[in-house]
């Protein structure tokens, strides 16, 4: 890197999106690290994170499937109410990929995740809850591992952007690079799309 007079970007600390303070129930660490799942739909995991603009914060939602990594769904929102990232990014996930019975759904314990709304929609499929221990992020390593590699390859290290050009540039991250072209080492440095062509996974996968 220094022949070619290449310099790294530095990751820096997340922003605290986690609000944990509720009256709603929290669940059991179902999950318990076990990141490996070996058909699609057997486990979601979940996260919210923010990213910076010129005009104050987004809020990216995630859903990532274990099974290939693939983000299948997200939502970038202006506020933090459970229509807005959970639900919104539930919603593009039920679309995107079958769900099938024994799903585990992981997240942090913040109230977009506990709050009846979000609860009563995903009990609804017969998904079987999964929160991390409080203040814990390795218990969702893969989802807290996305938002770095995010923030590392798009954000940190360029100019602050408007809300609406961050909006393009994070469709194009996930839709265009994360899911289609870049090289996953869970995946054998595979793609998403040569994984799952070399299992020959498609009934399930979108």
């Amino acid at each position: 890197m220094k022949e070619l007079g290449l310099r790294s970007k530095l990751s820096r600390k997340f922003k605290v999106t986690t609000n944990s303070k509720h009256n709603y129930l929290v669940v059991e660490n179902v999950l318990e690290r076990n990141f490996i799942a070996e058909n699609p739909a057997q486990v979601w995991v979940s996260d919210i994170t923010y990213i910076q603009t010129k005009k104050g914060f987004l809020y990216l939602t995630t859903m990532i499937d274990l099974y290939d990594r693939k983000i299948i769904g997200w939502s970038l929102s202006n506020g933090m109410s459970t229509e807005e990232t959970s639900l919104a990014a539930w919603k593009m996930a039920f679309k995107n990929r079958k769900i099938i019975d024994g799903l585990i759904f992981h997240s942090d314990r913040g109230v977009q995740y506990a709050s009846k709304k979000f609860v009563n929609t995903i009990e609804f499929y017969g998904v079987t809850r999964s929160m991390s221990r409080r203040g814990n992020c390795w218990d969702n390593a893969v989802a807290e591992s996305f938002f770095k590699s995010l923030k590392t390859e798009l954000i940190y290290g360029n100019k602050l952007i408007s809300k609406e050009k961050m909006e393009l540039e994070v469709f194009e991250y996930i839709e265009v690079w994360y899911n289609k072209k870049r090289r996953h080492s869970t995946l054998n440095y595979k793609t998403i799309e040569e994984f799952n062509n070399q299992n020959k996974i498609y009934q399930n996968v979108a």
